[in-house]
């Protein structure tokens, strides 16, 4: 019965990532139900409060984006990336890092990718260098956001052991920083340098390559500063409640103790808030927001983990002393085998939060600590592996030198090596941060 079901989970996981989006989420419901109506397995709750917290954070950033915060801030990053051309392959990975970082989703990278592949074809420098790590560090950074779904999903889970937030953003921070840091290092020396490689050369001549040049640029809402102004904020006050407690209010228990406010409800109080604030304060219109692609990307998250981390849930609870039987001493022991399972299983979803959701609770029921989990979190970032990832396919469409690419065997493309380096040097990092 359990190899049955195994495969009913993983069959809806398989084909979910194939359709992708919401359909992950689909396909898990289905899966659900089938676990349910069919094998009679009892459901576990759905991840209401992760989801709810998803849906406020993307309803700030997509109101941001609304009000043209985002286009503000890729003219910022444009601005650095032309005066500093030569140091491009460092400086692109480091924008989507912090873009990442403060919106919360990876997807924010689109919108910088041109400019990356136009300001690196212009300084000499092969474009596939900079848009490969810049990509891979769009994707690290969500583990590294106070406010990202993934980072949201872990902390909701690991708050029952004491943990905060301070204490994920700790290890995750300059874990996947240092992590992109070396993927730029080993990338800066990947390939033939632009005037030597073939794809290129027979681009050039071909006349296929067009001549660059700064593009027109329209002009910028007036609220364009002002909503990323109160975006940041909002950011920033959700680091603050989660680092020290003491800011949220509590109200005293019938027991004689004290029940202070959660960090799910302080973190969807403060974003609505914050997507309220925008609305009034840089007059949004709206109808607008719920139409960006922010907004549609993290709609599409939270469906996604919807169906899948439900029905994972429900098959690793029902199946908890089986699993802690068989599997329990070889993880403890060689904790690292955890790592890979979160890689693989974020190659298949296609989400790091996902992929937290489904596996996480199976780390803690097996006794990981929480301090390993935080180390392992990192290696959620496996789904640059496939090259499917939305961003990886826009960088390789704006890298019009062919130096960005995917192999003839599918899986040497231009992201494998930073992705591969960048997650597992952050991974050995988190775990000596642990253990300092």
């Amino acid at each position: 019965m359990f190899a049955m079901q195994l495969a009913v989970v993983a069959l809806a996981i398989i084909v979910g990532a194939r359709l992708s989006g919401v359909g992950l989420g689909m396909m898990g419901g289905l899966g659900l139900a089938v676990l349910t109506f069919v094998f009679g397995l009892k459901p576990t709750a759905p991840p209401i409060d992760v989801m709810l917290m998803i849906l406020a954070v993307i309803t700030a950033a997509a109101a941001m984006q609304t009000a043209g915060g985002l286009d503000y801030l890729v003219r910022m990053a444009e601005r650095i990336l032309r005066r500093n051309p030569s140091r491009v392959t460092f400086l692109g990975p480091l924008v989507t890092y912090v873009f990442t970082l403060f919106a919360g989703t990876g997807h924010v990278a689109y919108s910088v990718l041109p400019v990356i592949a136009q300001v690196a074809r212009e300084s000499g420098v092969r474009p596939e260098r900079p848009l490969s790590i810049a990509v891979i560090a769009s994707q690290q950074a969500i583990v590294a956001s106070p406010i990202s779904a993934a980072t949201v999903a872990l902390l909701g889970m690991l708050s029952g052991q004491g943990f905060e937030l301070i204490d994920i953003l700790k290890i995750s921070l300059p874990a996947t920083f240092c992590g992109c840091l070396i993927g730029a290092a080993v990338v800066n020396r990947m390939g033939r340098e632009l005037v030597d490689d073939p794809e290129y050369r027979r681009r050039l001549d071909a006349g296929l390559v067009a001549e660059t040049g700064a593009a027109e640029q329209a002009r910028l809402p007036a609220g364009a500063r002002l909503s990323v102004w109160i975006f940041l904020a909002a950011a920033l006050a959700v680091v603050l409640v989660g680092t020290f407690p003491e800011l949220r209010p509590a109200w005293p228990t019938a027991e004689g103790g004290s029940d202070r406010l959660s960090m799910a409800l302080a973190i969807e109080m403060i974003m609505l808030s914050a997507a309220g604030l925008i609305v009034l304060a840089c007059r949004v219109e709206v109808g607008r927001v719920a139409q960006g692609s922010v907004f549609q990307a993290g709609a599409a998250a939270v469906i996604a983990i919807f169906g899948i981390a439900w029905m994972g849930d429900t098959f690793f609870h029902a199946h908890m002393d089986y699993l802690s039987a068989s599997v329990q001493g070889l993880v403890t022991q060689a904790p690292w085998l955890f790592a890979l399972a979160l890689f693989m299983m974020s190659v298949l979803l296609n989400s790091q939060a996902a992929t937290v959701r489904a596996l996480v609770p199976l780390g803690m029921g097996l006794g990981l600590p929480g301090a390993s989990l935080i180390a392992m979190f990192p290696a959620v970032n496996g789904y640059f592996f496939i090259p499917n990832y939305p961003p990886l396919i826009a960088a390789i469409n704006f890298d019009t030198t062919g130096t960005t690419r995917i192999g003839r065997w599918l899986l040497n493309h231009s992201f494998m090596v930073p992705g591969l380096v960048a997650t597992w040097s952050a991974v050995a990092i988190g775990w000596l941060l642990v253990m300092l």
